[in-house]
């Protein structure tokens, strides 16, 4: 790269993580991070069943791939997940900054019921007072559900263009906010940053207009107090910002770059995210 560009945007991908904390993992590609990722879930259920307990996460919906493969490991192996705990990171939000319906093209609560929960087993299947989204009448019933938990096992998520996890998204331009008031930003209603809404509606071929512009989400908060974080990458365009998250600035411009702060933060993404970005024109 030349000196145009940050110099994190070469750096290759044996190299990724390297002098930070948080681990990183590289698998063969999308089809091979949604089996790790279904199968991460699944050894932490498992692992908190040894424990005489039932395993509480935070979830996203991004990636989504994992969830059809979950459910058929949960029915093949008739893993009993009736008290498990699934907190979904974000929603959508309508007009009147209510959940969007779940027949929303977009809507996170509807994907999850198609994707995962209609596709188990209703005997296996987490009892649906399980199954939690951020409220947007009340956000802080997550936290106090949280801590009536006992705390959450693992918050597992992916990471947006512009660094945002769940939807905490970037301050705007000229809004100032120090490192320590973002990460302790709890669960919100958010607008969302122009970024997020564009490459959003790739999902839509490309029209804006179906992706609404707030939304309520789990907030760094509740993130950057689960004991372990997942986080997973398997789309191209996250080939540069894995590497501002890592080794670029830790600052609220980017807020996956809080991954750094965690003590038992992972980060794992596929070959085409690991390598480089090209940069040329055509």
């Amino acid at each position: 790269m030349n000196g145009h560009f940050p110099a994190y945007l070469s750096i290759p991908a044996a190299e990724l993580g390297k002098g930070q904390s948080v681990k990183v993992r590289i698998v063969r590609d999308a089809a091979a991070l949604a089996e790790d990722f279904a199968r991460a879930i699944l050894s932490e259920i498992e692992i908190a069943k040894q424990a005489a307990r039932a395993a509480t996460f935070i979830v996203p919906v991004g990636p989504v791939d994992q969830y059809p493969v979950l459910a058929q490991l949960i029915n093949s192996r008739k893993i009993f997940c009736r008290d498990v705990v699934f907190i979904n990171m974000d929603e959508y939000l309508d007009e009147h900054d209510q959940l969007v319906s779940e027949e929303h093209p977009l809507g996170f609560r509807g994907h999850m019921n198609r994707s995962f929960y209609g596709l188990l087993e209703s005997a296996l299947a987490p009892v649906p007072k399980n199954r939690i989204f951020p409220d947007p009448n009340d956000p802080g019933a997550i936290q106090k559900f949280i801590q009536a938990r006992g705390g959450v096992d693992v918050c597992f998520g992916g990471i947006g263009i512009n660094g945002h996890i769940a939807f905490n998204e970037p301050p705007e331009p000229g809004e100032q906010t120090s490192a320590k008031t973002f990460a302790g930003l709890s669960t919100r209603i958010v607008t969302l940053a122009r970024e997020t809404r564009t490459i959003n509606s790739v999902t839509v071929g490309g029209e804006i207009s179906i992706v609404p512009p707030r939304a309520v989400t789990i907030g760094m908060k509740e993130i950057l107090a689960a004991r372990r974080l997942r986080f997973y990458c398997n789309r191209p365009w996250q080939s540069a910002v894995v590497r501002r998250v890592l080794h670029g600035p830790l600052t609220p411009a980017c807020p996956a770059s809080f991954l750094r702060t965690h003590p038992d933060a992972m980060l794992t993404m596929t070959e085409q995210v690991a390598t480089p970005p090209q940069i040329q024109l055509r």
